[in-house]
């Protein structure tokens, strides 16, 4: 009636996390196999080298912290806002050893197209900049892409998120 669970098979999207000195960088992609407890991932791995720094600077709180120390799908968004560092990732996981967890597709959409539109790149550079000219490009330049945006979900995050930050003004 409400249909299936969603189960971890080839084409699944999911979300992981690799261990990167004392906090996590966190994958997601696409399940490309699974041969019992090794499961096949094809996606992105992101590094959020600028939060990371902005913690190391004690310019962060708490949620800052606990967003390195367990990712999750719902708050690496704000580990989003600023800098990334990301490469392709086809490695397999142990699910003995590793987390797994399975994404809905409009947010494994939404994560993609954060990443693959450079979004972490413009936030950062409005949040980087004193107020003036050159932040009102940089407003502008983030603005225009916004606009550009197709996916409704990537669109709508991206829309809150800058109101949260009080780019928009």
């Amino acid at each position: 009636m409400f249909g299936q669970k969603p189960s971890l098979k080839e084409g699944t999207a999911v979300f992981s996390l690799k261990k990167n000195g004392d906090f996590n960088d966190f994958i997601f992609g696409i399940v490309t196999g699974v041969d019992g407890k090794k499961v096949g991932i094809n996606g992105v791995i992101v590094n959020p080298v600028g939060l990371k720094n902005k913690i190391a600077q004690g310019k962060t709180g708490e949620r800052s912290q606990e967003i390195l120390l367990h990712p999750t799908p719902d708050n690496v968004v704000l580990a989003l806002v600023y800098r990334v560092e990301h490469e392709n990732f086809a490695e397999v996981i142990d699910l003995d050893v590793d987390k797994c967890d399975i994404l809905p597709p409009k947010i494994y959409a939404m994560l993609d197209g954060w990443i693959r539109e450079s979004l972490p790149e413009f936030i950062n550079t409005v949040l980087s900049l004193s107020p003036g000219s050159e932040r009102d490009e940089a407003k502008r330049v983030l603005k225009n892409r916004m606009d550009t945006l197709t996916d409704p979900t990537l669109k709508r995050t991206l829309y809150a998120v800058c109101r949260s930050l009080k780019i928009l003004n």
